[in-house]
């Protein structure tokens, strides 16, 4: 097993448990996302907890497909090509979701 399938399957793996993290927890999981649980609690309330731990749940579980997907198809072509493929296909889906504004990062979260 070269680099690249190696680093897709054991990131596919920690996403996949980080997916399930989220899904255990719920809405108490908002509070695992990287900005909001700096917030003040008044702050906090304004948003729609289940609805972020949802949607950082799917995240997760799909870059968790991926990266195995991108890891299995390695092994079976004996190419480090599609593991290549695979986390550059991540990079992007996960550079789409950061965000150093906050109002960008969870405006569409906010209730109303």
């Amino acid at each position: 097993m070269d680099m690249w399938t190696g680093t897709c399957k054991w990131a596919g793996i920690i996403f996949g448990v980080t997916a399930l993290l989220f899904a255990v927890l719920r809405e108490k999981g908002a509070m695992l996302i990287a900005g909001f649980n700096t917030m003040p609690k008044e702050k906090r309330e304004l948003y729609d907890k289940k609805r972020m731990s949802r949607d950082q749940r799917n995240a997760f579980a799909l870059w968790a497909v991926i990266l195995e997907a991108g890891g299995i198809l390695s092994d079976l072509t004996m190419s480090q090509n599609a593991a290549i493929l695979a986390i550059i296909i991540w990079l992007v889906l996960f550079f789409r979701e950061v965000h150093v504004d906050e109002e960008k990062a969870f405006g569409k979260y906010r209730m109303k």
